[in-house]
């Protein structure tokens, strides 16, 4: 099983980036599948999720800026991210899970200056 993040970067305040993760090796469409974040010092929180039948939740700072999707063809789950705040800043990782167990995928980092 494997879930590669990609699409972290550098930006400033106010813009825009859009993180990818491809699975394999798991039957994705029968996954929920969700973003979380970690920031220097703090605990990894859940950032966004979307469950098999497209139904998405989002924690309360991200609201309004970041749209969670899924592609079930590609096998990808994204986070498009708008509006970043240097808050937002955090080591963003992507998780699948479905009764029985889950997986990590590696993280990409997200940094957005002020």
């Amino acid at each position: 099983v494997q879930l590669q993040a990609s699409g972290g970067g550098s930006v400033q305040a106010g813009g825009s980036l859009r993180l990818s993760c491809a699975a394999s090796g798991i039957a994705f469409s029968l996954y929920l599948m969700a973003w979380y974040r970690q920031a220097p010092g703090k605990q990894r929180e859940l950032v966004a999720e979307i469950t098999t039948g497209g139904s998405t939740d989002y924690a309360d700072s991200v609201k309004g800026r970041f749209t969670i999707s899924r592609d079930n063809a590609k096998n990808t789950v994204y986070l498009q991210m708008n509006s970043l705040e240097p808050e937002d800043t955090a080591v963003y990782y992507c998780k699948a899970r479905r009764l029985g167990g889950y997986y990590w995928g590696q993280g990409t980092l997200v940094t957005v200056s002020s």
